[in-house]
């Protein structure tokens, strides 16, 4: 009994100097939401519009104000690997959307893969897998402790669904526009569940033939944005993904998704990713600035409260741990900026490109000098500098330096500059060292001055800068204490904070830092 008490005495006294570790409350379902464009100002210009989920978020949540993302480029794909591995893309492989690959002689995306079949969509043709990730995602890691635990990720875009789900997940959906169906790879099962298939069978789609997409706080007279009939004296809206029923259609699939796999209902947690598309698709052809991104954020807060209702209604209140975030944001459209006597502008990559080239040609010889042209990414073509016996150091040296003496180009690295990590002294070159990975990056890397984009209509995004790479990050729901936090973060610490709540290993390339003042 002395020895038990003194034990007891011991542990006391260790607690009352160092704090005890408290285990967060794990949650049955998490529900990790990626709004594809939305930036963090979004948050604050129309705070007011906003009374159902995003209201929720800010009001119950633990908000932080300064998350970015440190890589170049700000892209989908880059974004989304990133949100839930917690990697770089200088550890996780995923460079950008998509890029040359010089084994194959051809461009790929970030998830192609010519080794799998769609499942859903048309027959024969090549679906996706996560196989070019080369890093785990926090799903990958739930699913090793908890192998009863579900993992599934759901978007309009393939990347989207597949680099938030990971490696093991138990499936990933995407919609289809060439059929108009909801569709997976043979990645990741035989042949489609059959609530996917009733889904595909009731045609979703078809109840948005001739609608019109007007605001939601439109007054009598007002015109709508654009119309889903073809011919009409009111603009055509296109394809459904560049409207708000393109998120309309997923937030459905993703209720049907939590009912028909029953997510929140296991032993152990389950993940849900959901990421909105349709908001990027808006926003290149309009731009930060048009009423039609003010009411797809409006549209997107009552979503996400129609969703997180159906999920409480479940599940219980509290047992759900929601992580809203955005992969990127979006520039200004130039014209836009110009007018309001703002820096910004247009870059042709090709022209660019074939300056670089000509240059080249003058000084080691003729040549097709470039196989590939990504937006600032140039790929050499190695057969051009054999030819002229040229040396390729020497050869992207000189390119590099032609590219700086070019109108509104901030920085040109060579490969050779990024593998010695000479690009790294401040934090626009640290952004370009983060996103190479040397056996996939290019031999050349532009980023353009502030402002300034590879678009030739409407915006775009992909630079480090602030409009860019700032990005809302909420955490609301179980084992999250609520509270708004002004420090700066990455988007990078994500993944290392869920393990942290969801008790299992942190994503194998995982460069964050667990955020403990979410867990307190």
């Amino acid at each position: 009994m002395k020895q038990i008490r003194r034990m007891c005495s011991v542990v006391l006294l260790l607690c009352s100097v160092v704090p005890c570790f408290a285990v967060p409350k794990k949650p049955k379902l998490v529900v990790a939401v990626v709004v594809d464009q939305f930036r963090y100002d979004y948050l604050i210009r129309f705070r007011a519009d906003y009374h159902g989920g995003l209201a929720r978020l800010l009001n119950q949540g633990a908000v932080f104000t300064d998350a970015r993302y440190i890589h170049f480029p700000t892209v989908t794909a880059v974004g989304h690997s990133t949100f839930l591995s917690g990697a770089t893309p200088s550890v996780s492989g995923i460079i950008g959307n998509e890029w040359y690959d010089r084994a194959t002689g051809r461009s790929v995306t970030s998830v192609s893969d010519d080794t799998t079949r769609l499942l859903g969509g048309v027959p024969g043709a090549a679906g996706s897998s996560p196989n070019r990730m080369l890093v785990s995602a926090i799903g990958d890691e739930l699913k090793m402790a908890h192998p009863g635990s579900k993992v599934i990720g759901i978007s309009i875009k393939d990347r989207g669904a597949i680099l938030t789900a990971g490696h093991m997940a138990d499936g990933a959906y995407w919609f289809d526009s060439d059929s108009n169906h909801f569709v997976t790879s043979s990645y990741y099962m035989k042949e489609l569940p059959e609530w996917v298939k009733q889904v595909n069978q009731d045609r979703p789609t078809y109840k948005y033939l001739g609608v019109e997409w007007t605001a939601v706080d439109a007054k009598p007279g007002d015109k709508p944005f654009c119309t889903m009939t073809a011919g009409s004296e009111i603009k055509f809206c296109g394809a459904i993904e560049a409207t708000p029923f393109g998120n309309e259609l997923l937030e459905d699939f993703a209720e049907k998704a939590i009912a028909s796999e029953q997510l929140g209902a296991h032993d152990d947690t389950d993940i849900l990713a959901v990421s909105l598309s349709s908001n990027d698709y808006v926003g290149h052809g309009a731009g930060p600035d048009a009423p039609e991104v003010r009411d797809m954020a409006i549209r997107t807060d009552q979503l996400l409260g129609r969703l997180m209702d159906f999920i409480d209604a479940r599940l219980g209140a509290g047992n759900t741990l929601v992580v809203f975030t955005s992969d990127h944001g979006i520039a200004p459209v130039p014209e836009v900026n110009q007018a309001r006597k703002m820096p910004g502008g247009r870059l042709d990559s090709t022209v660019i490109s074939r300056t670089l080239s000509a240059a080249l040609s003058a000084k080691f010889g003729a040549g097709d000098w470039f196989l590939f042209d990504g937006s600032g990414f140039l790929y050499l073509n190695y057969d051009a500098v054999k030819k002229n016996s040229a040396d390729a150091v020497e050869v992207r040296r000189y390119a590099a330096e032609v590219a700086r003496g070019l109108p509104h180009i901030a920085r040109a690295y060579t490969r050779d500059d990024l593998l010695r990590g000479d690009a790294a002294n401040d934090w626009p070159g640290r952004a370009l060292q983060l996103g190479f990975y040397g056996p996939r990056s290019g031999d050349l890397v532009l980023l353009p001055e502030p402002y300034y984009m590879f678009s030739a209509t409407g915006t775009t995004h992909a630079a480090p800068y602030s409009y860019d790479s700032h990005v809302p990050l909420i955490f609301l729901g179980a084992g999250v204490h609520a509270g708004v936090h002004h420090e700066a973060v990455t988007m990078n610490d994500v993944a290392p904070t869920l393990a942290a709540i969801l008790q299992v290993e942190t994503p194998s390339g995982s460069s964050g830092r667990i955020l403990s003042v979410v867990l307190e």
